[in-house]
C-alpha cells in the first residue's frame, strides 16, 4: 500500500526546533466549539503561552462559506446547517469520513509568507496521500489537491485529462498564526457535496480514498498526515 516518497519540493519548518503539539478528537466535534478552541488556541500561541497545534477531527455533515463564497453555490440551503467562516475560499463541505485537520502554526516564526505557507500545506497533503499509494497533484488554476481518473463512459478527446478533487485548504491568520486548514476525503459520503457547488468549481468533481479503491482506517490516515507533516514543517 505505501509507496517510497521523494523528498518534498520545500519546507517551512520553525528554526526554534519548538516541538508541535498534536490532538486527535475522537468523537464528532460541533463546528462553533472547533472555532471557539481555535480562536482561544492562536491567542495563547500568538502570546507565546501555547506551544503551535494540529488538531484532526471530524465534524457532523454541515456547510462552511469562506470569503469568496456566492450564494448561488449554496444549491440545497435547508440540507446541513451552514456557517459563515473567516478562512478563505467559498463553500466546502465537512462531515463525518472526512479528516480535518487544523493548523495552528506561527508564521513569525516560519517566515510569514503566506503564499509559500499555502504551498507547504499542499505539500502536506500530496506527500500523505503518496505513503498511502495515490498520486496527487495540485493545479495553478485551482486551489488543493486533485486526482487524475478516466471519465468513465464519457466521450473526451485522446489525451484528455479529468480530475477529482480529495482535499481543500482553507486558512484564517491572525497575528500571522494560522488557523482552519485542510481537509482529506477518506470515506464520506460524496452525495452530501451535492448540495453546494465545492468551491465555486462546477467543471469537476470530488472524490475520497475509498471512492479510489483505497481502503483506510483513519488511524492510517493520520499516521501519514503526520510523517508528511514532519517532512515539511519539522525538518
Amino acid at each position: 500500500m505505501h509507496k517510497s516518497m521523494e523528498m518534498p519540493k520545500l519546507s517551512l519548518p520553525n528554526p526554534t526546533g519548538a516541538a508541535v503539539e498534536w490532538a486527535v478528537a475522537t468523537q464528532l466535534v460541533p463546528y462553533e466549539q472547533a472555532v471557539s478552541f481555535m480562536e482561544d488556541r492562536i491567542a495563547a500561541i500568538a502570546s507565546g503561552e501555547a506551544a503551535e497545534m494540529v488538531w484532526l477531527l471530524e465534524h457532523p455533515p454541515l456547510y462552511t462559506a469562506g470569503t469568496s463564497a456566492q450564494s448561488q453555490d449554496l444549491i440545497t440551503p435547508d440540507r446541513f446547517p451552514v456557517y459563515q467562516s473567516g478562512r478563505g475560499g467559498q463553500y466546502t463541505y465537512h462531515g463525518p469520513g472526512q479528516r480535518v485537520a487544523y493548523a495552528m502554526l506561527d508564521l513569525r516564526a516560519r517566515g510569514r509568507d503566506v503564499r509559500r505557507f499555502v504551498r507547504a500545506l499542499e505539500e502536506w497533503i500530496i506527500l500523505a496521500l503518496a505513503r498511502l499509494g495515490v498520486a496527487g497533484k495540485v493545479s495553478d488554476e485551482r486551489i488543493g489537491v486533485w486526482v487524475e481518473r478516466a471519465a468513465l463512459g464519457e466521450p473526451v478527446q485522446s489525451g484528455a485529462v479529468y480530475e477529482d478533487k480529495i482535499a481543500a485548504i482553507g486558512i484564517r491568520l491572525r497575528r500571522w498564526v494560522s488557523f482552519h486548514g485542510i481537509s482529506l476525503n477518506v470515506c464520506p459520503d460524496l452525495s452530501h457535496f451535492d448540495g453546494i457547488v465545492p468551491c465555486g468549481i462546477t467543471e469537476h468533481g470530488v472524490t475520497s480514498l475509498e471512492k479510489l479503491g483505497v481502503p483506510c482506517t483513519m488511524g492510517e490516515v493520520d499516521s501519514a498526515l503526520r510523517a508528511a507533516f514532519a517532512e515539511i514543517f519539522e525538518l
